[in-house]
């Protein structure tokens, strides 16, 4: 049994015309942080990455890519991007192969 509870797809919010990571599908290439804020993976409401960590601990943050191919091999799961900087945020959820679809998009916490 594959897992499917797809929430819809939204309008994108662009925030910082300089910064913004706003798409409405996670390109593969995307890394997973922001800088300043929080950007994580989720697998069925349960953290298993924080871009932020490996950021701050001078790492390559991984990218929407190393996910995807843990969620081929793991796709019954409901697996989230959720980023949160301080002016744009979004969340992108796996439906389906190399289709992470933003169904969360913010003006940030700032």
């Amino acid at each position: 049994m594959e897992w499917q509870k797809k929430e819809p797809a939204i309008k994108i919010f662009k925030g910082c015309l300089n910064c913004s990571t706003a798409a409405r599908i996670a390109p593969m290439e995307m890394t997973i942080a922001v800088g300043f804020g929080t950007a994580i993976v989720m697998k069925d409401g349960e953290q298993i990455y924080d871009g932020e960590r490996d950021w701050q601990d001078g790492k390559e943050p991984k990218s929407v890519q190393y996910f995807e191919d843990m969620a081929k091999l793991d796709p019954d799961h409901d697996w989230q991007i959720v980023k949160k900087g301080p002016m744009h945020g979004e969340t992108f959820q796996r439906q389906g192969e190399n289709n992470w679809v933003c169904i969360e998009s913010n003006e940030g916490f700032a």
